[in-house]
Parts: C-alpha cells; structure tokens; sequence
C-alpha cells in the first residue's frame, strides 16, 4: 500500500512546494568566489629579458599591458643577448630569486660551436618541461577546426645534450642521451597537467622502431606512468606517422609528450596548423622555477623588416605572460588579459601582417589596452 501511495504523495508535495527562487533582474547565477590567502596580492617580481631582434617589441607590449590593467607584478629587466658566451650569472641570480621569468627570443648562431643560451637556462635552471599549447582562436580562419593540443616537451637531454665533438676531421659524433629519470619525470607533468585540466588522452612520440633503446627506455617509463592514470586514455605514435597525422587529423591530438628534439618540431607544425608562430604562448617550468616566452620557436627572433617596421606579432606573449600570472596564482588578471587579446583577434581590425593585417606592434597593444575590461 506504502508503495502503491509513493508516486501520489510525490505529486502532492511537488503542488503544494513553492516555485524556485529566480535571480533578480541583472543578476545570473552565482559563481564560487577565489579565495586567496593573506599576503597573495603582494607585487611580485619577475625577471625580464627583452632579448634579440623582435623580442624588445613583443616584451614592450607586455610591460605596457601589465601596466595598464595594474597587475601586482614588476619587473627587473637585463640585456642579454644570443650571440653572449654564456648567461651572466647576475640573470641567473635574478631568476633564482624571483623564480619566474618572461623573455623574448634569443637568436642563436648556427653553427661555429656557439652553445645555445636559451638551452643553458633550461639546463642552469633545470626547466625540464616545455609547454606549448596550440589552439584555434576564434576569428584566425585555418583549414582544420576543433584543434586544441598541448605539446609537453622534455626540455634537458636527448639530441639537445649538445655532447659532440669531432673523432677525425670530417667526422662528427653527436650523442643522444636519454636517461630512465628524466623520462620518468616528463611523463609524470605530462600525465598531471591531463589530469588537472581535464585532459582525456595522451599520445607518447617516439622513434623506438630504430632507436630501440633511447626512445624505448622513453616508450617504457610513459607506459609504467600511465598505469598509474588508469582515467586517462594512453596511445604512442612514430613520430614520423605523426607529423602526417598532424597535418591531416590534427583534431584528434589531447595532449602529446616527446622527448626533446621531436617535441620541437611538432610544437612548430601545430603552431603553423592553427594560425603560426605569432599567436602560441608557451613556457619552461621545472621544480623552482618557470621561463615563460613564445611558444613556437620557429622565427622567434623575426627577420629584420618586421623589426624595422616594428610589425612584430605580440600575442604570442601577452598570452605566455597571461599563463604566467595564473603560475603567480593572479587567475583574475590572467583571465582579463586572455579576454582582451581574444576580443582583439575576434573584433580584427588590429592584426599584424602575419594574421593579414597592417598593424604594428603598438597598434595591436594599444588596442588589447583598450578592450581591457
């Protein structure tokens, strides 16, 4: 009898309970508020390096923007440059103790042994985990749409050891060095960062049909992390089928982990798939410390017209220094500055060459200042 009365006294409570509060006029719903701890809002410092060709343009937009919507962050800036022997340790220092950094390129010579510096920050600083991530943004038309990955990157070994020396003249040696620990670690961001933002699937890159034993201890320390995510769905890709499949079904892509050199190369080509190098933010984090700078490497210092025209593209930044003010743990200020550049992109009546419009560098900052809200 109980049961028989159930669905009828269900009807009668529902009658007689009154009709659900709606928001007044103006008002939507209610979102969970962000809840710093004391002290959070405190200006923090970060180190700064203009660096070569491009970068003082794209670094200068950076420092006005952040000026402009009163970010709590300052900045100590130092001329370093590419074609220095070595970083001066007073950058070092400055980065150790700010422990965040934000930088333009840093041209590196080719050839002639000059070691790379944007490479020996990495290892000084032990930035182990590049990040790149490449996403269409509305407003930029591409070929491909629904594209949105992130390229996780191991940042200090493999052929990026620079460990060459020549055996006889006309015979070079280069090692490749992948070690168990570093492999380890760059599977275990790479599976955290899915985690944490939601991520579904993560593909390893490799090359173990031919190098069985580098890129097979790097396929085997990936495989012995992802039974440890067992909710995060796990593939691997020769590197070569790869870079076909990111040219023709890029949308399949979540988030990618490569040793060193492929992660280069497939951080470029997604750059160049969703809009190019000019709008990809990107950065450098290890357990300390994180350089944050343009995503893509491919043409990060630009050529000598766009520096004379000062035409350079700065979205690519301005989004890099929005990811490292949420690293400050500044969300507010990050989702502001994401917003603007993105209504910027949208509204395109301010684009640089490079996105098919005129605009210099100051236009397009100026005009992100403007849509500042």
């Amino acid at each position: 009898m109980a049961r028989r009365s159930a669905p009828l006294l269900r009807r009668l409570v529902s009658a007689s309970s009154p009709p659900a509060p709606q928001p007044l006029p103006g008002h939507g719903c209610r979102t969970v508020t962000y809840m710093p701890r004391p002290g959070d809002g405190t200006p923090r410092a970060v180190t700064l390096i203009p660096g070569d060709g491009i970068g003082p343009l794209v670094t200068g937009a950076v420092r006005q923007v952040m000026e402009a919507m009163h970010a709590p962050v300052y900045f100590e800036t130092y001329d370093v440059h590419g074609d220095m022997p070595t970083v001066p340790p007073a950058v070092i220092d400055s980065i150790r103790r700010n422990k965040v950094c934000i930088k333009g390129g840093l041209a590196t010579p080719v050839g002639g042994g000059v070691s790379s510096l944007n490479m020996q920050l990495r290892k000084e600083l032990d930035l182990y985990a590049s990040l790149v991530h490449c996403s269409n943004l509305p407003g930029i038309p591409t070929r491909h749409q629904g594209v949105d990955i992130v390229v996780i990157r191991e940042n200090t070994e493999g052929e990026y050891s620079g460990l060459e020396h020549e055996v006889v003249p006309g015979v070079v040696e280069s090692l490749k060095v992948i070690t168990k620990f570093c492999s380890e670690r760059i599977a275990k961001y790479a599976f955290e960062y899915a985690y944490l933002n939601n991520r579904k699937k993560v593909t390893a890159v490799h090359k173990a049909n031919i190098m069985k034993l580098a890129d097979g201890l790097f396929l085997e320390s990936c495989r012995e992390v992802a039974s440890k995510y067992p909710g995060i769905q796990y593939n691997e890709m020769i590197v070569d089928n790869c870079s076909m499949q990111l040219v023709s079904k890029p949308e399949q892509f979540d988030v990618m982990v490569t040793p060193n050199l492929y992660g280069n190369l497939v951080a470029n080509t997604a750059a160049g798939i969703v809009g190019g190098t000019g709008i990809m933010p990107g950065g450098n984090v290890g357990q300390d410390y994180a350089v944050f700078e343009q995503g893509a490497s491919a043409g990060n210092v630009g050529n000598e017209n766009i520096v004379e025209q000062k035409k350079a593209n700065p979205v690519a930044l301005l989004l890099s220094s929005a990811m490292m003010l949420r690293h400050l743990q500044f969300p507010s200020f990050a989702d502001r500055l994401e917003t603007a550049v993105k209504r910027v992109i949208v509204e395109g009546t301010h684009r640089t060459k490079d996105l098919g419009g005129t605009s210099t560098t100051q236009e397009v900052t100026d005009a992100v200042i403007a849509s500042l809200d």
